[in-house]
């Protein structure tokens, strides 16, 4: 592999992780969303309660800002005897930590 053949591909890799940082982040863009994570985090197994609690919104916009959380990567959501379930999704939570950390170090991880 020539050296511009190999930069072209480097770039082209740290290219699609600068994207999937910025999904990250602008997953993470409110801070009603910031809030949901931090308290789901903290929990230590799926969450059952109602949320409002926590981010005082309506239900509609709860459920709106968990499903960007979700689409996302950075938790996981179902349904238990009719109720809704959550939990942070470590699998995300790691790869946005790593990003994050190579972002401000500016190393590349391994995708």
């Amino acid at each position: 592999m020539s050296n511009k053949t190999a930069r072209s591909t480097a770039r082209a890799r740290e290219a699609k992780l600068d994207e999937e940082l910025a999904a990250f982040c602008k997953a993470l863009g409110h801070p009603a969303r910031v809030r949901i994570l931090r308290f789901l985090r903290a929990q230590r197994s799926c969450f059952f309660g109602n949320l409002s609690e926590i981010v005082p919104l309506s239900p509609s916009t709860i459920s709106q800002h968990l499903d960007v959380l979700e689409r996302a990567g950075l938790i996981r959501s179902g349904a238990e005897q009719q109720r809704g379930c959550y939990c942070v999704d470590p699998e995300g939570l790691a790869r946005l930590t790593k990003l994050m950390g190579t972002a401000l170090d500016g190393s590349l991880p391994g995708s």
